[in-house]
C-alpha cells in the first residue's frame, strides 16, 4: 500500500507539472486567468500577484477586481517585499466567527524583487505553505519571462506617461538587481519618467561581475541616444572579450564616429568573484565610494583624471591610454557608483543635498543590515521626498561582495 505522504507528493508533482505547462503556453494577458486556475487547483480561496511600480512605491495587482495598489512603505505586503520574508495575517470575513488568512510571499527572480503574492485561504498548514512557495516561484518565473512580450506589464507598473528618451533608455536597461550567493549588484534611476542621459549596466558571469554607469551631457533625446550608443558599445566589446580599457576605447570611437558632438562620463568595472579584486576605468566621472565596516573609506577609489568617453582626440593629447585602477575588496564591502545628479539635488531652501548627507545615509543603512536593493530604494526616496528637486538625472549602482566562494 502506498504511503499517504507519497500519494500527496505524487499529486503535487503532477499538479505543478500541469501548471508549469499551462504557464509556458499562457499569453502575457492571460496571467490573471492562470492565477485564478492555480488557486482553484490548489484549493485556495484566492491568489493575487502584485508587481512593484517603476519607482518601487506601490505594489500593483495584476489580476482584475483585486482592489487598489498597496504602499510598499505602509502595508504588510510592502513589509514582505522590503524584507524578502513571509508574512501571514488574519482578518474576519462576512462571518465574524470565520477567520481568513492572507499569506504574503515575495516574488523573486533570483535576487531581483518583482513584487509579492497574496494567498487568501481559510487554513494554512505546512503542506499548503509549501504549495504557496512553489506557486510564488512559478509565478515569478512566468512574470519574468512574459513581461517583455506585451505592454500590459509596463502599463501596470506606471503611474504617469513616460517621455520618449526615458522609454528608450529603460528598454535597454538590464534587470534592476542581479547576483548570487557571492555578490549582488543593484541600481536605481530617477526621475523615473523623464530620464535624460543616465543609465547603468551589469552582467554576471561564472567568475566575474561586470558593471557600468553612464551620464551623458544634456537632458534631451540626444543625451539618451549618446547613452544608448555607450551601452551598446560597452556590451559589444565586453562580449568579444575586451578588457576594461578596450571597452572604454570602443565607446570613445563609437561616439566620435556617430555622435561627434556628444560625450558622456562613466565608469566601467569588473569584479573578480574569487579574489574580490575590483578593476575599474573612470572616464571623467565622480569616483565611487568604498563602504567598509560601516564607514566610507576616504579616497579609496580616487584615480588619475581622465576625459569623458567620446573625446578620443583629447585623450590622445595626454599621450596616455585609458587607465585601469585596482582594489582588493574584503567580504562585506559595498561599492557605490553614482551620478552627480544625486549629490546636486536641491532642497526646497535651495541648498544642496550634498555628498556628506548622501554618504551618511548609506552608512546608516549598512549598519542597519538592510539588503542592498532596499538601501538604494529608500535612499532615492529620501532624496525625492524631502522637498528635494532633481536638476539632473540621479542614478546609483551598488555592488556588495559577500564572500569568495559560493556555498555548496
Amino acid at each position: 500500500m502506498t504511503h499517504g505522504g507519497q500519494v500527496e507528493s505524487g499529486f503535487d508533482e503532477c499538479l505543478f507539472a500541469e501548471l508549469v505547462a499551462q504557464a509556458q503556453a499562457a499569453a502575457p494577458m492571460d496571467v490573471g486567468a492562470l492565477v485564478d486556475r492555480c488557486a482553484r487547483e490548489l484549493g485556495l480561496e484566492r491568489v493575487v500577484p502584485y508587481v512593484a511600480d517603476v519607482q518601487q512605491r506601490h505594489l500593483v495587482p495584476l489580476t482584475d477586481h483585486a482592489g487598489a495598489a498597496l504602499e510598499i512603505d505602509a502595508s504588510t505586503a510592502g513589509w514582505a517585499y522590503r524584507t524578502l520574508s513571509l508574512r501571514v495575517e488574519e482578518s474576519r470575513g462576512g462571518d465574524p466567527d470565520e477567520a481568513v488568512l492572507t499569506a504574503w510571499l515575495p516574488l523573486l527572480d533570483g535576487v531581483e524583487r518583482i513584487g509579492v503574492l497574496a494567498v487568501h485561504t481559510m487554513s494554512l498548514d505546512a503542506r499548503g505553505l509549501r504549495r504557496c512557495r512553489v506557486l510564488s516561484s512559478l509565478l515569478a518565473l512566468l512574470i519574468s519571462s512574459k513581461r517583455t512580450h506585451s505592454d500590459s506589464f509596463a502599463r501596470h507598473t506606471r503611474t504617469e506617461p513616460m517621455r520618449l528618451g526615458a522609454e528608450m533608455l529603460r528598454t535597454l536597461l538590464p534587470p534592476r538587481t542581479i547576483g548570487d550567493a557571492r555578490v549582488v549588484s543593484t541600481g536605481v534611476l530617477e526621475p523615473a519618467y523623464e530620464l535624460g542621459g543616465d543609465a547603468f549596466d551589469h552582467a554576471l558571469g561564472r567568475s566575474h561581475l561586470h558593471a557600468a554607469i553612464f551620464d551623458s551631457v544634456g537632458h534631451d533625446l540626444s543625451a539618451g541616444l549618446t547613452t544608448a550608443v555607450a551601452l551598446a558599445g560597452c556590451r559589444n566589446a565586453r562580449r568579444t572579450g575586451s578588457g576594461l580599457a578596450g571597452l572604454a576605447e570602443t565607446i570613445d570611437q563609437a561616439l566620435a564616429q556617430w555622435l561627434p558632438e556628444q560625450f558622456c562620463t562613466g565608469i566601467i568595472a569588473r569584479l573578480d568573484l574569487a579574489t574580490g579584486v575590483l578593476s575599474w576605468c573612470n572616464c571623467g566621472h565622480p569616483p565611487p565610494l568604498l563602504i567598509r565596516e560601516q564607514r566610507v573609506v576616504a579616497g579609496a577609489m580616487e584615480g588619475r583624471p581622465q576625459p569623458p568617453m567620446g573625446l578620443p582626440a583629447r585623450l590622445a593629447r595626454t599621450g596616455q591610454g585609458r587607465a585601469v585602477a585596482e582594489l582588493r575588496l574584503r567580504p562585506g564591502d559595498r561599492v557605490l557608483f553614482y551620478t552627480d545628479g544625486v549629490t546636486e539635488a536641491r532642497r526646497g531652501d535651495g541648498s544642496l543635498f550634498g555628498l556628506e548627507q548622501f554618504t551618511d545615509y548609506i552608512i546608516r543603512a549598512t549598519a542597519a543590515g538592510e539588503p542592498a536593493p532596499e538601501t538604494l530604494r529608500r535612499l532615492i526616496h529620501e532624496i525625492l521626498d524631502q522637498r528635494n528637486e532633481l536638476r539632473d538625472d540621479a542614478t546609483m549602482l551598488l555592488l556588495e561582495w559577500t564572500r569568495a566562494e559560493p556555498r555548496p
